[in-house]
């Protein structure tokens, strides 16, 4: 964007985490609160300085017995700043109470000292709160549709892995997962006066992915869990037609701790995920996905019992799939620096720098942004 703003900051961050640890279950929560008042906030939001965010986690593992084990994990976000809204779809701050919820179930069975199977659900829920534009009740009134228009949905998915122990620090999979995304907005996010009408559901697709991979520990320093393999998009409600196509699909990732308390992780994935951008393209097809690359790295390091710092990076091609933009894409880039110096057991102090900018070739949607902070942090 050409329009710079800067603002000061007071954030007030309150955590609390509570955990049961029972003879065949461990299970656990954790709520954090956040307020942020921003001193220089632009003309949004009837000029509320104060933003409001929650996040919530919960946990839980059970061993019915030593082969049969359940995994169920939960995350809830009520955020405004992209950053925690992380896969929401929207890329600039968004007012509103918006909410990201995502849980998952994994049940793993060892049926043979060698072979096993991992039974996993996944459901992520997305609600925008902007919904009001006003008299959008015409299909000609699809104009500046709002963030709940276009990006509130329903991501559920469900699949099989197939495991072999080859060694006690290797194992081998391969796996199938089936994804169904269904947008939920139900009101018109691009202009049409004739048929056909473009609604949220007009994004509804099914995903289908084949995968195989591997989980090694090359020392109790260095373990790797890397998958790989094709995932099929049908894009069966677009109204101009359905639409399918291949793209690649990985997940890779890799743990090295050095010394105790400093450790190095990094990581590349493939995928597909939704975007905030509808365009149609001169074929009348809309705009509906991104297939993005996305590579990690993330440096922790204790330099003494009292100091650590951290070094994080990102970066992220995200290509337009159909629509206006089609081939055409984003590119993201996050660094950040922080130190933390433990004053006592009780009382810590902070400071670091976070850099964001994104380029892309749909014209007005780039921006840059700098962070810097200083606090204090207590726990009891």
């Amino acid at each position: 964007s050409n329009s710079k703003q800067s603002s000061w900051c007071i954030e007030v961050s309150p955590s609390v985490s509570a955990k049961l640890d029972l003879q065949q279950t461990d299970i656990g929560i954790r709520y954090t609160f956040g307020m942020y008042y921003y001193f220089d906030r632009a003309n949004t939001d009837n000029d509320n300085p104060i933003d409001y965010t929650h996040q919530a986690d919960v946990w839980l593992d059970h061993a019915f017995d030593e082969t049969l084990k359940l995994n169920v994990t939960d995350s809830f976000v009520v955020a405004q700043d992209p950053a925690l809204l992380n896969g929401a779809g929207a890329v600039t701050r968004v007012g509103g109470n918006n909410l990201f919820n995502r849980g998952k179930i994994t049940l793993t069975k060892e049926w043979t000292r060698q072979f096993g199977t991992a039974i996993h659900y996944g459901n992520n829920l997305i609600v925008y709160s902007d919904t009001t534009i006003p008299n959008n009740s015409q299909p000609s009134l699809g104009n500046n549709p709002s963030q709940a228009a276009i990006l509130n949905r329903v991501e559920q998915n469900a699949g099989l892995d197939l495991q072999w122990q080859f060694e006690k620090e290797t194992m081998g999979f391969i796996g199938y997962n089936f994804a169904w995304t269904r947008y939920t907005g139900s009101a018109f996010i691009e202009p049409s006066s004739i048929v056909p009408q473009y609604r949220s559901e007009a994004r509804d697709n099914n995903v289908h992915y084949v995968y195989v991979g591997v989980q090694h520990e090359f020392s109790p320093n260095l373990s790797v869990d890397a998958r790989g393999g094709v995932s099929y998009v049908d894009s069966y409600n677009d109204p101009e037609g359905a639409s399918s196509s291949l793209a690649p699909y990985a997940d890779i990732s890799a743990t090295y701790t050095f010394i105790p308390g400093s450790y190095l992780q990094g990581g590349f994935t493939q995928n597909i995920n939704a975007t905030d951008v509808t365009a149609l393209g001169s074929d009348g097809h809309l705009t509906q996905y991104q297939e993005s690359s996305v590579a990690y790295l993330n440096l922790t390091h204790k330099f003494n019992s009292k100091l650590t710092g951290s070094l994080i990076g990102q970066y992220e091609y995200s290509q337009y799939k159909d629509g206006a933009y089609d081939g055409k894409a984003d590119n993201y880039v996050s660094a950040g620096v922080s130190l933390n110096y433990q004053i006592s057991s009780h009382l810590s102090a902070d400071a670091g720098y976070n850099f964001d900018n994104l380029s892309s070739d749909v014209a007005g949607r780039e921006y840059s942004r700098n962070r810097v902070y200083i606090g204090l942090g207590a726990n009891y």
